[in-house]
């Protein structure tokens, strides 16, 4: 056998296990993803939002958050990899959120549609502010 077939037959294992591994993971917490989403935190004076991995990016992918008011930004533990390396360039935000419990916060002063991905732009979403 040829090193060339090796290395190819190794690679299409890798491949396949890191697809399995990423849809395996990409199927869970997504309804509270979708029940906190820009939602007020009861008692708090922040926007909660709850990202989760779905199909091999954020979701939900469009966010709406209101202008004006603190917004919270959390990564459920389905998100894997360097999605957790969470990205906002218009807003100056890259935080590495390595546990469901880390966040990002800011308060957006400036209405409009702002892209955040991950560090490595491979997940993308949107950020609507009004």
């Amino acid at each position: 056998m040829k090193k060339t077939t090796v290395y190819i037959a190794l690679t299409l294992i890798m491949v396949g296990l890191l697809g399995y591994l990423l849809l395996e993971n990409s199927n869970t917490n997504v309804s509270s993803a979708i029940q906190n989403s820009a939602s007020a935190d009861s008692g708090s004076n922040f926007q909660k939002v709850v990202l989760s991995m779905q199909n091999y990016n954020y979701y939900p992918n469009t966010v709406t958050v209101k202008s004006g008011q603190p917004v919270r930004i959390y990564l459920d533990s389905s998100v894997q990899g360097c999605y957790r390396g969470f990205t906002i360039r218009s807003f100056g935000i890259a935080k590495y959120l390595a546990t469901p419990s880390d966040y990002v916060e800011f308060t957006p002063t400036q209405k409009g549609t702002f892209q955040f991905a991950c560090s490595m732009g491979m997940g993308r979403g949107t950020l609507i502010v009004e």
